[in-house]
């Protein structure tokens, strides 16, 4: 298990947990934010459930490799998800918001493959 993948694992979990607690913390803000991209309010928590399982999964992955495999494939639909999801929305202000997340579950993806 190489140290870079270490690092960027622990950095991508971190950053999925971040996301979850500012969609705890901001849940109007979010809320409003997925109003205008056609999403219903209701799916906010489900979606904030993904991104936490995410974290714990790569996480745990640092010790079960295929579980760590799984959850940065998922972070990574999911965050493409979200960038498809603005994109169809015309709120093309927005793309940058989840292109830090994707980035970090790709390349913890990309690396998994050199730990």
């Amino acid at each position: 298990m190489s140290v870079a993948y270490v690092v960027v694992t622990i950095l991508a979990a971190a950053a999925a947990f971040g996301a979850t607690g500012f969609d705890i913390v901001k849940a109007d803000q979010v809320r409003e934010m997925m109003r205008g991209y056609g999403l219903p309010q209701w799916t906010l928590n489900p979606l904030a459930i993904l991104k936490a399982l995410g974290g714990l999964g790569l996480l745990i992955g640092l010790a079960i490799p295929p579980l760590g495999l799984a959850a940065a494939l998922c972070l990574v639909l999911y965050f493409l998800g979200a960038e498809i999801t603005i994109i169809r929305a015309k709120w093309y202000t927005d793309i940058v918001y989840p292109l830090p997340y994707l980035i970090l579950s790709t390349a913890s993806l990309a690396l998994f493959a050199y730990a």
